[in-house]
């Protein structure tokens, strides 16, 4: 039987200061969302706990309404942002608009459907909901160096994934194969470092997403077959 060793981390009265932080300025940004009936979730370190102050916060939208809706909720809650982009980081990924508020702050959202192990990929860093946030909730997740973080009043616990990746995949409570994908697509980063991206575009102001998308649907033929392909 393999025997699992997991390291304590203990958080200091400064970090849960910065954390409370984090987390409030997330739940700001959510809320327009969340009050406008659009569901969004924050993932990785913000939903774990075990952020640093470097740490940036991107509002996920996994199914959202036309990006030009999600502007003028933004605009009418008076959110104000530095730059909008579509990024479709390799040929078979879902394309995604961003809006950039700052370095640290912004909101993601797909152009097209996204595949199942796509849409658990937020789960497998951890997610949590504006209602989450609130209630002070903290969730188990997979940091950049293949840990696991699961959060205890203290802190946190952290294990290394590999050997244990179903046990790993029960507990975030998905499939063992998004944890295998995810797993070699760290450890090739790890390798080879962080590759550029297969599409990005920024936008102008008098461009929508719609149609910066459409123009790139005419012109990239792996986008067009990502489409097809779903």
């Amino acid at each position: 039987m393999m025997r699992i060793v997991a390291s304590e981390v203990v958080y200091s009265e400064r970090h849960w200061e910065i954390l409370g932080e984090q987390r409030a300025r997330a739940a700001s940004i959510m809320r327009p969302l969340h009050d406008s009936h659009i569901h969004c979730t924050v993932y990785g370190s913000m939903a774990r706990g075990d952020t640093s102050e470097s740490s940036d916060i991107d509002v996920f939208i996994p199914t959202p309404p036309s990006p030009t809706m999600i502007e003028a909720i933004l605009e009418s809650s008076g959110i104000r942002y530095q730059e909008r982009q579509i990024i479709q980081a390799t040929p078979s990924y879902a394309a995604k608009g961003y809006i950039i508020i700052d370095d640290m702050h912004g909101y993601s959202f797909p152009l097209v459907d996204m595949r199942p192990n796509e849409a658990e990929f937020t789960r497998f860093a951890g997610q949590v909901s504006l209602t989450d946030l609130e209630n002070k909730l903290r969730v188990p997740g997979i940091n950049k160096e293949l840990r696991l973080i699961e959060p205890t009043n203290v802190g946190h616990n952290e294990t290394a994934v590999q050997g244990i990746e179903g046990i790993v995949a029960r507990k975030l409570g998905v499939d063992i194969r998004i944890v295998n994908e995810r797993v070699r697509a760290l450890k090739r980063r790890e390798k080879v470092g962080r590759t550029g991206v297969f599409i990005k575009r920024d936008l102008s102001p008098d461009e929508t997403f719609s149609s910066v998308f459409q123009e790139l649907v005419r012109s990239k033929p792996a986008l067009r077959r990502r489409i097809r392909n779903r």
